[in-house]
């Protein structure tokens, strides 16, 4: 009877779908878990201790059972704004969209747990979304909300892979619901179309390699990543737009997941000059700005050059002259070098210029490069 009003309370707060699974140790995921960090597969964005990640009864000595919960975002936006040869846009993931989803599946968690509390309060509850210690997909997956595809994410028989994760760990012992069986059967589009290769085997992935990694890193993007990014500035949708299993999947259940176009596909040159104020006012409330801005402007002008929008120029100018960051005047310089090549091959004076008057060696080492480009064009 709990379990059945639990599931129908779940409804009356915007839970899309709920699943009931026991708290016992994730054994299987524990030896794939060892094979990712042998492998160095592994981003550093997760919890390391994989003893945490796989055994529930470390984090609330009580366990008996995990309610894993799953919120819908939709796929598509109305109204989407148009990338111009003048005025070229970048692109946030649809993961970004709206706002911030932690907070979002903390709302719904925080008014579950005080339901279970009411009905049950000796009973024992700790939550936790994305960052917390569990595996969100080994627990969704063992729940019954979906099956772990060859993409490495939930699919679910509803919503498709376009779901946000959380769980509650509690001590009250509900009765497991039955996994969802695996749908990906002979299909590998996700394995086949990944842009970088981090999925190197249905199932596997080496999340060094993965776009939704390299767009939050905040050092110089490797060479071989900078054309594949496109105008990403944060995140990555390819394998999710490609699955068969999300054909036709676009749910908007949850309005604080709608997207502003303006602001999940915004212009790229204003981002360049953007203040620290001015970012978290606009973007602060997106998952997307999480790591402040100088991923999303050091992203923004790799975007520029493969646009070649040689309308940037004095823009890209500004930054390798004044400002304070290593990463964004050598990528500017980088940038700089690969539109001015093509558009205006005279323009690179400018960066022999400044190659005589920067001190810091790895912007010297990107100026290099972007001198390099005019070479490459020269008969």
């Amino acid at each position: 009877m709990l379990k059945e009003d639990l599931i129908a309370y779940s409804k009356t707060i915007g839970i899309d779908d709920i699943g009931f699974a026991s708290a016992d140790p994730f054994l299987t995921l524990k030896e794939r878990l060892k094979q990712q960090q042998a492998l160095n597969y592994q981003s550093g964005f997760e919890e390391s201790d994989i003893e945490k990640r796989t055994h529930p009864e470390l984090l609330l000595p009580q366990a008996k059972s995990i309610i894993a919960i799953a919120l819908a975002y939709p796929s598509k936006m109305k109204n989407t704004p148009k990338s111009t040869k003048e005025d070229p846009r970048g692109l946030f993931c649809r993961a970004s969209w709206g706002e911030d989803y932690h907070t979002v599946l903390r709302d719904r968690l925080d008014k579950l747990q005080a339901y279970l509390q009411e009905r049950v309060p000796e009973a024992y509850v700790t939550s936790m979304v994305d960052t917390g210690e569990l595996s969100d997909r080994a627990v969704a997956e063992r729940a019954g909300i979906g099956f772990s595809a060859k993409s490495c994410a939930i699919i679910s028989p509803i919503y498709g892979s376009y779901i946000y994760l959380g769980e509650m760990i509690t001590s009250v012992p509900f009765e497991p619901d039955t996994p969802v069986e695996d749908g990906c059967g002979t299909c590998n589009i996700c394995v086949e179309a990944c842009p970088t290769g981090a999925l190197v085997q249905g199932g596997q992935l080496d999340a060094k390699k993965c776009i939704s990694f390299l767009t939050q890193t905040k050092g110089f993007l490797q060479d071989e990543y900078r054309k594949v990014i496109g105008n990403r500035l944060y995140g990555c949708d390819t394998c999710q737009t490609v699955c068969p299993k999300n054909r036709g999947v676009d749910f908007h259940t949850q309005p604080e997941f709608e997207p502003d176009p303006e602001k999940v596909k915004p212009l790229l040159k204003p981002l360049l000059t953007i203040s620290n104020r001015e970012f978290k006012d606009t973007y602060g409330r997106m998952s997307g700005s999480w790591r402040g801005k100088k991923p999303i402007q050091r992203n923004a002008i790799l975007a520029l050059a493969i646009y070649k929008d040689d309308t940037a120029l004095p823009l890209l100018e500004e930054l390798i002259k004044s400002d304070p960051r290593p990463v964004i005047r050598g990528t500017a310089a980088w940038s700089y070098g690969k539109i001015a090549a093509n558009k205006q091959p005279e323009a690179l004076r400018f960066l022999s210029e400044r190659l005589e008057v920067e001190e810091d060696e790895e912007v010297r080492e990107e100026i290099q490069k972007g001198l390099r480009f005019e070479k490459e064009i020269t008969p």
